[in-house]
């Protein structure tokens, strides 16, 4: 059998940047155990497997692995795919849609943009929003296995919190810039503390203020051993997620907050993740995340 395939740098308008994501159209006779199989071997963070969905409204319905195990949700991919099969069905001409993805969270509500010579477009609407887990954490084990002293853990009112939009995440506030960079992660360490919340232990989201780009109101890092991802160079998911502690910590009145969140700089990737959120009588009535993606390779995969 052999699919078609296409390898997209997500979360970026540059080639060789941001977070490549492998988009196998045509999955429909594959199974879990083979597309889990073919993650593997793509060895990327998340492959997306495009099959038909049985709802004629979807455009698609996707299926997420990462080398790991499969995800019910993720940005990137969902952004990703989104691009890649609106490139695929209407060419690279002036393009704006709006279609609905399949995905094991839900439906995901897409909005396309595709422009003559610029990088494709794509946001998507959150289809669960964040919500926090209070467990119990241990901040002296959390900056052990970052790497970092405790007093660098944390600042103004953020403290470590767990948050989950369908993939949980322990979301740590570091110090600044410069502590971001003395980061060094022991996944054996992070193992052994990691919080379990819905069957999946949690990931590590680190973030400041600030960024590398002067436009970006974040500077984050994400490392998930679980997922078999050492780093991240840019995790939707962990934005999604993320948006519940910047609207508890920051105490958001209402309105609207373009957020520009960069990841992916320590590991020369630089990726830029756009989160919006409308916040209505002190909660989230509505977050969206969205970014750019380039078609970096094309392929046929035989099996």
């Amino acid at each position: 059998m052999a699919i078609s395939y296409s390898i997209y740098d997500v979360f970026t308008r540059q080639k060789l940047a941001g977070n490549p994501l492998a988009v196998m159209f045509g999955a429909d006779g594959l199974d879990d155990e083979t597309m889990q199989a073919i993650a593997r071997e793509m060895n990327l963070s998340e492959t997306v497997f495009v099959k038909t969905s049985d709802n004629p409204a979807y455009a698609a319905s996707l299926r997420i692995f990462t080398p790991a195990f499969e995800l019910p949700f993720a940005g990137h991919p969902t952004v990703g795919a989104a691009i890649a099969i609106a490139e695929s069905n209407h060419g690279e001409g002036e393009v704006d849609m709006v279609s609905v993805l399949e995905e094991l969270v839900g439906p995901v509500r897409c909005a396309i943009r595709i422009r003559p010579g610029e990088a494709s477009f794509a946001e998507f609407d959150l289809p669960r929003k964040s919500s926090r887990v209070i467990l119990p954490l241990n901040h002296a084990q959390i900056a052990d296995a970052i790497g970092l002293a405790e007093a660098q853990i944390g600042f103004e009112n953020h403290a470590p919190s767990l948050w989950t939009a369908g993939v949980p995440f322990l979301v740590i506030p570091v110090q600044n810039l410069s502590a971001m960079q003395e980061v060094d992660f022991d996944p054996t360490l992070w193992l052994k503390l990691a919080p379990l919340v819905e069957g999946r232990l949690a990931s590590a989201y680190l973030y400041c203020r600030g960024g590398v780009n002067h436009a970006a109101k974040f500077h984050t890092r994400m490392f998930s051993p679980s997922m078999g991802i050492s780093e991240d160079p840019a995790t939707g998911a962990a934005a999604a997620a993320f948006s519940g502690a910047i609207h508890h910590f920051d105490s958001l009145a209402d309105g609207h907050y373009p957020i520009l969140i960069e990841q992916g700089v320590e590991m020369a990737r630089p990726s830029h993740i756009h989160l919006h959120m409308d916040v209505k009588e002190k909660e989230i009535a509505r977050a969206r995340i969205g970014g750019h993606a380039v078609r970096v390779a094309t392929g046929t995969f035989d099996i």
